[in-house]
């Protein structure tokens, strides 16, 4: 039988009891619980000294007013005023303990630390979501009345670059049903603001993970020299073998799959081909266009897709031979996926997770405007991915029904597919 007495219902925890009978007397007192004065303020610094006395109890090994018995001949020698800067209520002023050996390390409130863990991570949040050092810094002084250089949030942002590295380097799976390669456009100023693209390889585990491989900033108009870099970055950490690889339109890629993974399938991004489709068209033809398009990509084979790609070519082509030649150029690295269960076209197809990802990304990126340098873009795209994993992985479970296309995977590529005690 728990000896544990369960609460009934409507009955208050003693933790509720308190922060009841704490309110009844800042009331009584004429406290506000809020602003410089305020009860949570007051109870912070209660609470930071009486963690920070029973750090210096179990540093001694005996309490404050007891007489020492441990031979040591080591006292508490009164204490030190400090100010800490906190998430809830703004800076606080603690009285630190302090020992006559001078030997006391205190773990709450380290030595020199201004700012307790939670602030930090309130930084990096905010720089996540796209504010500047110096938006960060008013935000403080408007919530908190704290004040918070700018300096300061930059040294508290660059504590994560050398976390970012890491993650950069870090190992991964052996084998990814597809990857899935996409650039974004950041401003970074270079001598001038220019436009530079920072691509974002995304794969997906064999247990159906959406795992963010890593980010690598271009100059634009990238060759094979650069995507040969990636991709054997990709296989020294550990990646022998994709299924698939799908991008949009990145030159010199092709090529280079084929050199690192020779049994790689090439995939042109099916989402971007009927973006791209209805951006060269009239918004009145949208949809009979999408009625025209659809049989091409849903098509069994390629045989039927070239069949209805040219009843669009008779329908269309007069009033939009550029999207004749948008579909014409793809043909070959668009067609591969036809070839396939209609579960893996449908893995391939659903890239929600990955647009998910890049309206983050986009989101931060409108918001900032522009970067000083290309790692302080690399860190803000670094902590959105770092935001979206507890674990700091980047890892996500994918959007679509993955059981299904396990199954097809694993007949598919069975030769390829690891055994299920391996993965």
């Amino acid at each position: 039988m728990n000896d544990v007495a369960k609460k009934e219902p409507g009955e208050e925890s003693a933790e509720q009891q308190a922060a009841v009978e704490l309110v009844r007397l800042a009331k009584e007192q004429g406290l506000s619980l809020t602003g410089p004065d305020g009860l949570l303020k007051q109870l912070t610094k209660t609470v930071g000294e009486t963690a920070l006395n029973e750090e210096m109890t179990e540093h001694l090994g005996y309490d404050k007013n007891d007489r020492n018995d441990t031979g040591s001949g080591n006292t508490r020698n009164g204490t030190r005023s400090k100010t800490v800067l906190t998430e809830a209520t703004g800076h606080v002023e603690i009285d630190v303990p302090r020992d006559r050996a001078r030997t006391f390390t205190p773990q709450i409130v380290k030595k020199r630390q201004r700012r307790l863990s939670g602030v930090d991570e309130v930084v990096l949040s905010l720089y996540a979501k796209g504010l500047t050092t110096g938006e960060i810094s008013a935000h403080f002084a408007e919530i908190y009345g704290a004040s918070v250089s700018r300096e300061t949030v930059s040294r508290i942002t660059d504590k994560v670059i050398e976390e970012m590295n890491d993650w950069s380097v870090r190992p991964l799976d052996e084998i990814y049903a597809a990857v899935f390669i996409d650039a974004i456009v950041v401003k970074i100023r270079d001598g001038q603001v220019v436009n530079r693209p920072v691509y974002a390889a995304i794969g997906v585990t064999l247990d159906g993970e959406r795992d963010i491989l890593g980010l690598w900033a271009g100059s634009g108009g990238e060759g094979a020299k650069f995507w040969m870099s990636v991709l054997t970055d990709l296989r020294n950490r550990g990646v022998r073998d994709v299924f698939f690889v799908v991008r949009d339109g990145l030159k010199g890629l092709p090529e280079v799959v084929s050199n690192v993974w020779p049994q790689t399938i090439v995939q042109t991004c099916i989402i971007h081909l009927i973006r791209n489709t209805f951006r060269l068209a009239s918004k009145r033809d949208w949809d009979a266009l999408r009625r025209a398009v659809k049989p091409i990509y849903t098509a069994v084979n390629a045989a039927a897709a070239r069949a209805a790609f040219e009843q669009l070519a008779h329908t269309w082509g007069q009033r939009y031979p550029a999207i004749l030649r948008l579909w014409d150029n793809a043909w070959d690295e668009f067609i591969p996926f036809l070839d396939y269960d209609v579960e893996i076209r449908r893995v391939l197809c659903s890239t929600n997770a990955i647009e998910s990802l890049n309206a983050r990304y986009r989101r931060a990126i409108k918001a900032r405007g522009h970067f000083p340098s290309e790692q302080a873009a690399l860190k803000c795209l670094y902590l959105i991915t770092r935001s979206l994993d507890p674990t700091g992985t980047g890892r996500a479970r994918w959007a679509v029904r993955w059981k299904p296309a396990l199954n097809a995977f694993s007949i598919t590529f069975g030769n390829r597919f690891p055994a299920a005690e391996t993965y």
